[in-house]
């Protein structure tokens, strides 16, 4: 038999075979199973989802936290009890009817992100459906769209909010509403660009040519490439909309009170921001809409870096 002259070597070579048919009995990758591996890797990303999750729970629950674990309704009134500073009965203090500002708080975060979610999922529907059409139909319908969507943003938003928000009552709903006949633009711009690049694809045009209809190739081959834009636009546009009625609120033309939201709260309570004694009913609003914006920029910007290859 022949001696070995480098038994160091060929272990190192046998090693390396053994890497090399692992990797080529393995299945490959997936494009969303790559990327749930870049995702869980990203730890900025995780906790913020993971703070997410739990005001999004603790809002959800807001009744059952209210009723067994705080004891207390966040409508009923109590002057006798008004700016009462925090404390083991009221931990986040009480605002000027007396009610509890935690039990509020909960109440107004549901609103609040039921405005923000709903309000992203209603624009997405509107723009991804009409982005699509206008880039591949062309045409008189891509020009028509463009000609709404450039009459649209020559004016600021916020006016037309303003202007919406004096001239009707708006509930939590028609805001909602609002928001998504007012917000599609961007996503329409957005998917019209992606759906340009994808329609002169090689299967798209083998599709064609074997009789596809055209709602069949957008919704079956066009849409799954659209899906990591949108997914990354609904996260960022959850924190802009959630701003966005923020602000509305506070200017005095969005949800009204009695029913809660962080914005509204935010105004009934500048009015005591002079007052040492009353600052509590400024601070949780505020820093629930900082915390929340922040965390839906951060899942955003997370989920571009783990479905975008290119920034790999």
């Amino acid at each position: 038999m022949a001696q070995i002259e480098n038994p160091a070597r060929l272990r190192e070579l046998l090693a390396e075979e053994g890497r090399l048919e692992a990797m080529v009995e393995s299945k490959p990758l997936s494009f969303w199973r790559i990327a749930m591996i870049r995702l869980r890797r990203d730890r900025l990303t995780l906790g913020a989802i993971a703070i997410l999750l739990i005001i999004l729970f603790a809002s959800l629950g807001a009744e059952i936290i209210n009723e067994r674990v705080l004891g207390v309704d966040p409508y009923d009134t109590n002057l006798l009890a008004s700016l009462e500073p925090p404390s083991s009965e009221h931990l986040l203090g009480t605002d000027t009817l007396g009610q509890d500002q935690l039990a509020r708080l909960l109440i107004g975060g549901r609103i609040s992100m039921a405005i923000g979610f709903f309000g992203a999922i209603f624009t997405l529907m509107i723009g991804v459906t009409l982005g699509m059409m206008a880039a591949y139909f062309g045409g008189i319908i891509d020009d028509v769209i463009m000609w709404v969507i450039n009459t649209l943003n020559s004016i600021p938003g916020l006016f037309l909010l303003l202007i919406v928000g004096a001239l009707f009552d708006l509930s939590a709903a028609w805001l909602t509403v609002l928001f998504a006949l007012l917000g599609w633009p961007f996503i329409t711009r957005l998917v019209r660009s992606t759906v340009f690049s994808l329609r002169e694809r090689d299967y798209i045009m083998a599709s064609n040519a074997l009789g596809a209809s055209s709602f069949s190739i957008m919704f079956r081959h066009i849409l799954p490439n659209v899906i990591p834009i949108v997914i990354i636009a609904t996260a960022r546009a959850v924190g802009n909309l959630m701003l966005s009625e923020s602000i509305l609120s506070f200017l005095g033309f969005g949800v009204q009170p009695p029913t809660p939201t962080w914005g509204n709260m935010l105004t009934e309570a500048q009015q005591y921001i002079v007052r040492p004694d009353a600052r509590h009913l400024i601070v949780a609003p505020g820093v629930m809409i900082t915390i929340t914006v922040l965390c839906m920029f951060i899942i955003g910007d997370g989920l571009r870096d783990a479905l975008d290859p290119r920034l790999k």
